[in-house]
């Protein structure tokens, strides 16, 4: 029989030789807190186009603790509401919740620079596992945890209990944070946000840190960390890649339906200066949501195989539609907004500017706005005023 613990000091051995896990303390968490029992009933793995469900109770213990401690993001939960005890052979859907790989979890832990005393806000509980890696670290008076739907929330609760942590588990929304046990030393959020929301820096104390990332694609999003100051502002950077599902209460509808329809009338039609191909790529994709906050890279085959790209922006009810000749792309585009314009020249300046990674990008928040900026790049800046 393998021995967890055993697995667990291994887990830790790698996370610590690939650079992610550095602290004593951190280390002492990893080597005690039992990931095995946070996935709990089961996961989905995938298998391309579908996700083959395994469970606890039915798979032989060394290949589920090997599972456990494969340092691979596990998914827990499909379209809401479908755990792994629920499927009896492979599926089809999308994942809604999962136990983030242990190194963006760690790695994530270790970029709050925790201390002793200090209180924590977590925004996403999801299995629970960050959460009592925190907890055995600050004792579990110390954490409070925001999970927004009720059954993940119960089997987070329930995980936590049986591992001995009884800390503060809250199911409701975590974009209103949790002002009831505020102020907090340091915020940390397991899923994405469009903005940081403000209410996590009204609950933070001055000098303290918050923690989430940017953006509203499945690629292309940043970790941003703000410290928060005395007037009620936050200012810090992106400091580096990071990919989480979407906040529910801020996930977009994606585009669907005829697309022929939403593209039948453009004001305008060019040659790009750029190729669209470059919107596939993290950084130029972080920058076009910066430059076209509430767009929606659309990718589509036409009806002779040719590759399609679109911008839509639904709100805004505008569009971009890129068409390719060879290597040259056009560019169509319609309704009040001149989406790919506005993309263009924020691409344009980056690569002029020496295409400066994701790291160099500023953000500064206050109750009125988020506003980004690449230091020693005037045009590179960018405003999201709240209205």
């Amino acid at each position: 029989m393998t021995d967890p613990a055993s697995e667990r000091r291994r887990m830790a051995t790698v996370l610590m030789s690939e650079g992610v896990l550095k602290s004593p303390w951190l280390r002492a968490s990893v080597e005690v807190v039992p990931r095995e029992r946070f996935l709990r009933p089961g996961v989905f793995l995938d298998e391309e186009r579908t996700w083959r469900p395994v469970t606890a109770a039915d798979t032989d213990p060394d290949e589920w603790l090997k599972i456990a401690y494969s340092v691979d993001t596990l998914t827990t939960q499909l379209d809401g509401h479908l755990t792994a005890d629920q499927a009896d052979e492979p599926v089809v859907g999308v994942p809604t919740s999962s136990s983030t790989d242990p190194a963006t979890v760690v790695g994530m832990i270790e970029t709050l620079d925790l201390a002793p005393g200090h209180r924590v806000l977590e925004i996403g509980t999801g299995t629970g596992y960050s959460t009592a890696l925190m907890c055995h670290c600050l004792g579990e008076d110390n954490v409070t945890t925001v999970e927004v739907d009720a059954q993940v929330a119960a089997r987070a609760d329930a995980a936590l209990e049986a591992a001995g942590f009884s800390t503060w588990t809250v199911t409701g929304d975590g974009i209103l944070g949790h002002p009831y046990r505020a102020p907090y030393d340091r915020v940390i959020a397991t899923c994405a946000v469009r903005r940081i929301p403000y209410t996590w820096i009204k609950q933070t104390r001055p000098g303290g840190v918050v923690l989430g990332t940017v953006g509203s694609w499945p690629w292309g999003t940043g970790l941003g960390k703000l410290t928060v100051g005395d007037d009620g502002t936050a200012e810090g950077s992106i400091v580096g890649r990071s990919s989480f599902m979407q906040a529910r209460a801020q996930a977009a509808a994606p585009v669907a339906g005829d697309l022929s329809a939403r593209t039948a009338y453009a004001d305008s039609e060019r040659h790009t200066q750029v190729s669209p191909l470059v919107l596939e790529e993290w950084m130029p994709a972080f920058l076009t949501q910066l430059a076209a906050p509430g767009a929606q890279f659309v990718r589509a085959t036409g009806g002779d195989g040719s590759p399609l790209r679109y911008l839509f922006d639904p709100e805004r009810e505008s569009f971009a539609e890129f068409l390719v000749d060879g290597e040259n792309w056009t560019v169509r585009q319609g309704g009040p907004v001149a989406l790919w314009d506005d993309v263009e020249r924020s691409l344009v300046a980056w690569r002029n500017a020496g295409a400066p990674e994701i790291d160099s990008v500023r953000l500064r928040v206050t109750p009125a706005s988020h506003l980004y900026w690449v230091d020693q790049a005037p045009s590179l800046r960018w405003e999201h005023r709240i209205t």
